[in-house]
């Protein structure tokens, strides 16, 4: 079915909303910033020294050039190679979603694909499950993060490129659950931008690396990027090296390739190349598509209509009050950041080989784009007017609509579940809520009922009424208000309550046969000994996968490669959990049966008592997080 291309593109432009002024600044900007670069060369060494990272590269452009352009630090700290801008390639990450919504978007141009039809029309080898019927999925969900599927990444990289799966044949053998009705919840999600790159696919006839080869990096000169994985000969030449802080030098990192290189695993890039790529998009530039960058950049979901949103992938930032729109990328040891500025026609690009130090190098990232902009574009200090009235109904405790559902990766919501607290003024104050570590606790002053505004600060959190909070500083993601009952600190303290009961019952059952043994006390009866074995053993592997958690979290910048590899250390956690569940079911009959025959005396009852009602409890909530392998969801 062919579409009416001028018609649908009129109306996605006339559906974005764009900030500022559209006249770009052109020839103004670059003397603007004539010394940007003695900024960055304060900034980012500093920084790599700082956290610990080994190399990077920023690039800026302005008025329609490159203005700087500089690596900093290594590429290979084994071969001391220096990053070089124009040579150095970087794993994208992320990033390349912004090929991915372009290459779309082109094919949207030219009527080979619909933002707002069905991706089931598209689809011959498998189809998405029809979960909620007559709300398909579409283009337009997937570019958003709109579709409402589970986000689960667990294991889907790989260490070596040959052993890379094909991408058609990923997404169908990893179709997630759809949790949210499309249209309703934004959720940053990289299974549906991964499936938007496969009806690049399918409408174009090409693979997905060969049609951005084709139609966006040679046009646009691109010659050192590649979505390909393998890569070719010549991109490995140059590709520096990925790594994590450890011991007193660094660590490599792997778990960079995957089938999803729409997504994000795989393609790599260079600093250069980005700035030409920015360049293209400042300008709208007809290489790209007609007015395919500027559709890309207007809004096209927002959470809270008060509230920036996104666009097609990017994020809209808005900063000193000019527009800003956002994107970064990150696998295991690279990171990137990319700002622009459409209204100032500047575009700001900067990328790490380095986790750093508790994984501060996106933030860091974000650092240097908004010393950047506060010194080149500022804007007078905000001060916003108060509004008064009772904002308890806001307080609680958050979870990311990303997280995942079904996946273990679920367990990362037990530490990263924002809380907001509510102040007799009319004030709020959130913990954990921003990306960026150094802003653990922000205040903020409601300006409109329901809105509010950070306190010495350019921020925006917004509610619905409704339970969902929205957040200018990640427009991607949407918050939900939990329940009690499904917050994290009850479920810590049954975790942590279990896990000493087991620990003591690991301990204390061998003293109290060793003292039995010793006073030369008669044996138990044959069920009494079989049901202490059986709290034993629970103990024994409940104490040995905490042991193994404690060990893969012990440092988040490795757990960042054992998630994205789903390495043996991680893997193996739920299987000693299913096993001690296994153990743990008969514990309770024993414990019924044991006040029946009575088993042991009054203590001992009590104390086997407490164990089996502790597991109903430990385990239960184990099950919450995925963390036992189960032939069905646990919630």
């Amino acid at each position: 079915m062919k579409v009416n291309v001028t018609k649908l593109l009129a109306t996605v432009l006339t559906a974005g909303v764009v900030f500022g002024p559209q006249t770009p600044a052109g020839a103004e900007s670059a003397p603007r910033l004539r010394d940007v670069g003695g900024l960055v060369d304060q900034i980012v060494p500093a920084q790599l020294a700082k956290d610990r990272i080994p190399g990077a590269a920023v690039v800026v452009v302005a008025g329609g050039r490159t203005v700087f352009a500089k690596g900093y630090g290594l590429a290979d700290v084994t071969t001391k190679t220096p990053v070089d801008v124009d040579r150095t390639g970087f794993f994208t990450g992320s990033m390349s979603k912004l090929f991915t919504a372009t290459a779309a978007l082109q094919l949207v141009r030219q009527g080979k694909l619909d933002l707002h039809a069905d991706v089931n029309r598209y689809l011959t080898t498998f189809k998405i499950k029809d979960t909620y019927p007559g709300r398909p999925v579409t283009l337009d969900h997937l570019l958003t993060y709109t579709a409402g599927f589970d986000d689960d990444v667990l294991g889907l990289a790989e260490a070596d490129p040959g052993d890379v799966t094909s991408l058609g044949r990923s997404l169908a053998d990893r179709q997630p659950s759809r949790i949210h009705p499309p249209g309703v919840k934004v959720a940053y999600n990289n299974y549906g931008v991964a499936l938007a790159g496969y009806l690049v696919e399918i409408a174009s006839g090409q693979s997905f690396a060969q049609y951005v080869d084709q139609k966006i990096l040679k046009p646009l000169g691109m010659s050192s990027t590649t979505m390909a994985v393998p890569h070719p000969a010549a991109t490995d030449a140059t590709l520096a090296r990925g790594y994590r802080p450890g011991g007193d030098g660094y660590t490599a990192e792997k778990g960079q390739y995957g089938p999803w290189a729409p997504s994000g695993t795989g393609p790599v890039t260079t600093v250069a190349d980005m700035g030409r790529f920015m360049l293209a998009q400042l300008r709208n530039d007809p290489l790209l598509g007609p007015d395919v960058a500027r559709v890309m950049q207007g809004q096209h979901y927002t959470q809270d209509s008060r509230m920036p949103g996104m666009g097609y992938v990017f994020e809209q930032r808005p900063r000193d009050g000019r527009q800003l729109v956002y994107k970064d990328g990150d696998v295991p040891g690279f990171h990137s950041v990319m700002a622009l500025l459409p209204g100032e026609d500047i575009g700001i690009y900067v990328a790490y080989n380095g986790d750093g130090t508790n994984l501060v190098a996106s933030s860091d990232g974000v650092r240097l784009v908004n010393r950047i902009v506060d010194r080149y574009l500022p804007a007078a200090p905000a001060r916003p007017q108060g509004v008064k009235g009772d904002v308890s109904r806001f307080a609680g405790t958050y979870r990311s609509a990303r997280v995942s559902h079904n996946s273990l990766m679920k367990v990362a919501s037990l530490f990263s579940a924002p809380t907001v607290e509510a102040g007799a003024d009319g004030t709020l104050t959130t913990t954990g809520l921003s990306p960026d570590p150094a802003k653990e606790t922000q205040h903020w002053i409601q300006i409109q009922p329901g809105l509010f505004q950070e306190r010495g600060g350019q921020d925006r959190i917004a509610f619905d009424g409704k339970g969902t909070m929205t957040t200018s500083a990640n427009p991607a993601e949407a918050l939900e208000r939990l329940a009690w009952y499904d917050s994290p600190m009850p479920h810590i303290g049954v975790l942590g309550f279990g896990a000493l009961v087991f620990v003591l019952a690991l301990l204390g059952f061998p003293i109290v046969a060793l003292l039995r043994t010793l006073r030369r006390r008669p044996r138990h009866p044959a069920g009494a000994r079989v049901a202490r074995s059986l709290a034993w053993i629970t103990g024994l592997l409940v104490t040995v996968s905490l042991i193994g958690i404690a060990l893969v979290t012990s440092d988040p910048n490795a757990l960042m490669e054992t998630t994205a590899l789903n390495s043996p250390r991680l893997a193996v956690v739920p299987v000693i959990v299913t096993v001690a569940l296994g153990f743990a079911v008969p514990v309770l009959p024993a414990a019924v049966a044991a006040w029946w025959k009575g088993w042991w005396g009054l203590l001992g009852r009590l104390s086997y008592t407490l164990i089996a009602l502790t597991g109903v409890a430990f385990f239960k909530v184990v099950m919450i997080y995925n963390l036992v392998i189960l032939p069905f969801p646990a919630n």
